[in-house]
């Protein structure tokens, strides 16, 4: 129960600490082009960074997420909607495992 509630204050204070340091370091605006650009573009990178590893280890085989990989970067490329990219992925990658035979 102890290390419980250790974790918890821990989380809550790197939580907070995330939050807070901008404010503590930054008191003015941001004129620096460089910096901005840079915090603008963290967001996607780290959604990225979190998505990519879930793309290829989803399926438990390489082939078929590169497949669904492909399919969904080509069709966001061409600036298709989200729900019709995610579901021609899908179906790429579940269409790829029915043709290699692997079980689902």
């Amino acid at each position: 129960m102890h290390s419980l509630l250790g974790y918890m204050a821990v989380m809550a204070g790197v939580t907070y600490l995330i939050r807070c340091l901008p404010l503590l370091c930054f008191r003015r605006r941001i004129r620096n082009r460089y910096i901005q650009s840079f915090l603008y573009y963290v967001p996607y990178a780290v959604l990225g960074s979190m998505t990519f590893p879930a793309i290829f280890t989803s399926t438990g085989s390489v082939v078929p997420s590169c497949v669904g990989c492909a399919v969904a970067v080509v069709l966001a490329y061409r600036e298709k909607s989200l729900l019709l990219v995610a579901l021609a992925a899908s179906a790429a990658a579940c269409l790829t495992m029915l043709a290699m035979g692997t079980a689902f």
